[in-house]
């Protein structure tokens, strides 16, 4: 029979399918109502984001438009920052806070900020253990015994890879939007109100990323508690 076959933890799978659904809706509908917000300085997000890369010394920074909603991001290896197509041309609060966002990944990239440069080096490690764990888990139960003792171990840590990413992934998230606020508010390019309903937007865009280490973490316990019954 399949090792998973019965599983008396599902429950911790809605558990976190919950937390990331409710987190995804908050910031969609948050950034959705700071979209109708339109910002005094009628600078369009790309413009602004252009703006505060060439103030802060990073002119050879290429800025790209990229398809989709919110699937705006900063390579570090092309140098390369791109907004998606429901930020670019926007002139909102939300899609200016967004830009900015995505430019404070690049200060930090300036700046070889340490948590940025380490879960650039996570991302392999972190990819095959999401490709490997089940597989090496699933195996491990199906040998039994003390070998698969050892596989079922080495899945589960193949695994944790998942959420230690997600951990180093926090303080990326909230620095960047704490450097975007800064750059912001210093150079005048929102209001003070306005940088209220950016910081709005960020905050619910960071709680996605919070909620992704608890669905993380959710998962890892569930793992550890189905593989533990299995061995008994």
């Amino acid at each position: 029979m399949f090792p998973f076959y019965y599983d008396p933890y599902f429950f911790l799978v809605l558990i976190g399918m919950a937390i990331s659904g409710m987190a995804s809706m908050y910031m969609k509908s948050t950034f959705s109502k700071y979209s109708e917000v339109k910002a005094a300085n009628q600078g369009t997000a790309a413009e602004i984001c252009r703006r505060i890369l060439d103030m802060n010394g990073l002119s050879h920074i290429r800025l790209e438009g990229i398809r989709g909603e919110l699937t705006d991001h900063y390579s570090a290896e092309e140098k390369t920052l791109r907004l998606s197509e429901s930020t670019k041309n926007s002139t909102s609060v939300a899609a200016i806070g967004v830009a900015a966002h995505e430019a404070g990944h690049a200060l930090q990239d300036k700046e070889d900020y340490i948590p940025l440069r380490l879960r650039h080096l996570l991302v392999p490690v972190t990819n095959f253990g999401q490709t490997a764990a089940l597989p090496v888990i699933i195996f491990g139960l199906l040998i039994g015994r003390e070998s698969g003792s050892f596989l079922i171990s080495l899945g589960i840590l193949l695994f944790s890879f998942a959420l230690f990413f997600q951990l180093v992934t926090l303080p990326v998230e909230f620095n960047a939007s704490k450097r975007a606020m800064v750059v912001l508010e210093n150079s005048n390019l929102l209001n003070q109100q306005e940088l209220k309903q950016a910081k709005k937007v960020l905050r619910a865009a960071a709680l996605t990323y919070v909620a992704a280490s608890i669905t993380t973490f959710i998962n890892l316990v569930r793992i550890f508690l189905v593989t533990r019954n299995r061995r008994r």
